[in-house]
């Protein structure tokens, strides 16, 4: 929706926003800002409500003070319900009405949302928010079409620590659009050797380091799952490990992040029907939400410990090299897996993932996120990722995170009757259960036969939040959300 979007500025802002809450009028500071009390006059019309997100316009006659030509006044909602969160859809709804107003110097002025305790945090969302919305969905635009004219936003905070909080805001969006754009990138551009090349590009650039295990020594270094998987596709599937180190945690257990990546989901022989495809290239969503909490971790928060992650990446196509149902797969641990629905293939390359963590990797905690079930999405909808942690401590973490980065987790029930469902006639277990019943569940318990006991080991399904069909607060619609990107960052930082 913009060009850019930088904190700063030289000159003076020509637009300030101002917010209010439903039913109130201007704060007392905001008051103090506001020259020739044009945004009191604002808040006073009948039609400004103060509901979360409505924006009204007042403009600056020539004698108005500081170069002050217009303001806006947006809605901040119920002050007794507000969360320091909602900022990011506030941002949403100020930056679609900026946008159309081309080259902008604005000046961030929401005193009634404020309190010197979460000035920072305050302007983190805010900026959160501007930056989501200013990714550009622009990347393969050929000649048949225009491309929109977008401008360049700068925005300032009126204090150091809000000012600190936007720029941290527009560094971790702009981290969760680069996750954003990989999930954007289609199938035919976007295969496994692609990622690898990308994965080796993004470490030179950080300083990460990156191994990539090629098709060729798979089944070697017994990704037995990524092998299968990915047998069918001419794009050959691959095993990616990056690692961030700073200085002086070389010793300590690190945070391990395992991303399903699949670039591709067709079902495999069991086929997905109707529009089931449709949408596929986004199956890979995890791993580019990795992709971009490694950018982050590398970049911008720079925590002081070790972060590995580890992606699986496959197409699963059809062809004779295609795994069948009926297949028995045994994998690295020793788990035997009977095959019977070969569009339940993310679990099986995620398996790879944690068996590596746990033998390679001696973590401290795991998350693994994927797109994984289409039931996750009739339990929750597009509100909620699903969570299954049984770790006390990491859940809470995971949880306290969720709260801070917006990106909402629920926890969902695991239990040992769950894991008896998994159990196969002629192997250990199945990849999918003959019921429907406990959809959703049956994924975290089939992962949980791959995870050595006493390892802290959490499981978020983004299916039903990894993408947004319409306009919703700082996403436009048609684009992925780049869920997980910050949330995973913020919990290594912690």
């Amino acid at each position: 929706m913009f060009k850019s979007v930088k904190v700063g500025g030289r000159g003076a802002a020509g637009i300030r926003v101002f917010g209010i809450f439903k039913d109130q009028k201007l704060d007392a500071a905001s008051r103090k800002r506001d020259g020739g009390e044009l945004a009191a006059q604002v808040a006073k019309r009948s039609e400004v409500t103060g509901a979360l997100g409505q924006v009204s316009e007042g403009f600056a006659d020539a004698k108005s003070r500081a170069g002050m030509q217009r303001v806006l006044v947006v809605g901040l909602g119920d002050k007794a319900t507000f969360e320091v969160g909602d900022l990011r859809k506030v941002a949403g709804a100020v930056g679609r009405r900026l946008a159309p107003l081309g080259n902008s110097i604005v000046g961030i002025e929401l005193d009634a949302a404020l309190s010197k305790s979460d000035a920072t945090l305050a302007g983190r969302c805010f900026g959160e928010g501007l930056g989501l919305l200013a990714y550009n969905n622009d990347i393969l635009r050929g000649s048949a079409t225009e491309v929109p004219t977008r401008s360049t936003l700068t925005v300032q905070g009126g204090s150091k620590a809000r000012t600190s909080g936007l720029q941290l805001g527009l560094d971790l969006a702009d981290c969760t659009n680069y996750a954003r754009t990989l999930s954007q990138l289609p199938p035919n551009r976007c295969t496994p050797t692609y990622l690898a090349t990308e994965a080796k590009r993004l470490a030179r650039q950080t300083g990460m380091t990156c191994k990539v295990v090629t098709a060729a020594n798979l089944l070697k270094e017994g990704c037995v799952g990524v092998h299968t998987v990915g047998a069918a596709s001419e794009n050959a599937p691959c095993f990616i490990r990056l690692e961030y180190s700073p200085a002086g945690a070389r010793r300590a257990k690190p945070a391990v992040l395992v991303g399903k990546t699949m670039t591709y989901d067709s079902g495999g022989l069991s086929i997905k029907v109707g529009g089931g495809m449709r949408g596929m290239k986004r199956d890979m969503d995890g791993g580019a939400a990795v992709f971009g909490a490694m950018k982050a971790i590398a970049t911008v928060l720079k925590p002081r410990r070790r972060v590995v992650a580890l992606l699986s990446c496959a197409e699963n196509a059809i062809s004779d090299e295609a795994y069948r149902p009926d297949d028995v797969l045994e994998f690295a641990n020793g788990v035997t897996v009977e095959v019977t629905n070969t569009d339940a293939e993310g679990r099986l390359v995620l398996a790879d993932g944690l068996i590596w963590a746990c033998k390679h990797e001696d973590p401290d905690f795991i998350v693994n996120i994927a797109t994984l079930t289409g039931g996750v999405v009739i339990a929750l909808g597009s509100t909620y990722a699903g969570m299954w942690c049984d770790d006390d401590k990491l859940r809470a973490r995971v949880e306290a995170v969720s709260q801070t980065t917006g990106e909402r987790v629920w926890r969902m029930p695991h239990h040992e009757e769950y894991r008896t469902m998994m159990r196969s006639p002629c192997a250990d277990i199945v990849n999918s259960a003959p019921v429907r019943e406990a959809h959703p569940i049956q994924g975290a318990a089939f992962l949980s036969y791959f995870v050595e006991e006493g390892i802290p080991w959490c499981h978020l399904d983004i299916a039903g939040v990894h993408a947004c069909e319409k306009d919703s607060g700082p996403y436009v619609g048609g684009t992925s959300t780049g869920f997980g990107t910050r949330l995973m960052a913020e919990l290594c930082d912690r």
